[in-house]
């Protein structure tokens, strides 16, 4: 009776042993996953990159040592501003992985570039949705036994 005891607590620890390296094994393959989808820098500057084009911020590029050295000082792939001494707003955004450049641009542009970015949300959103609705709907009709493909 005793080494019966004894089996089935081994059994047991096992099972918790394989029970932990499981849930660790599955914990590494969803962080693996989730880096895979992150977005590298310059991913992010060729996305960005045209929006701000398209929303009228100027491109001025790094070509010069003096443009370089102040260049290499600025944030990368952030949007700032300052307030000149006329009270407007400057916006500019560094691009050091696509162009080599800096973005500028005025209050105008940057709310541009705001309605812009909420645009592309929209139109990624409405894409998911239909993905999902197209997959739903494959999905019923798989199950429908009337369901013949043309």
């Amino acid at each position: 009776m005793k080494q019966l005891c004894c089996r089935n607590s081994l059994l047991q620890q096992c099972g918790r042993v394989q029970r932990a390296l499981l849930g660790l094994l599955i914990l590494a393959a969803g962080a693996a996953a989730c880096s895979a989808f992150q977005e590298t820098p310059a991913q992010k500057a060729q996305r960005i990159d045209p929006v701000l084009s398209a929303a009228g911020f100027h491109m001025i590029p790094a070509d010069s040592p003096k443009k370089r050295e102040i260049f290499n000082s600025l944030e990368p792939l952030q949007m700032h501003y300052y307030v000149g001494k006329n009270g407007n707003a400057h916006y500019w955004f560094a691009d050091p992985y696509s162009c080599n450049c800096v973005y500028v641009g005025n209050a105008k542009d940057y709310q541009r570039y705001q309605n812009l970015r909420i645009q592309q949300q929209l139109v990624k959103e409405e894409e998911q949705t239909a993905e999902l609705n197209q997959d739903a709907a494959m999905q019923m009709n798989m199950y429908d036994p009337f369901f013949f493909p043309y």
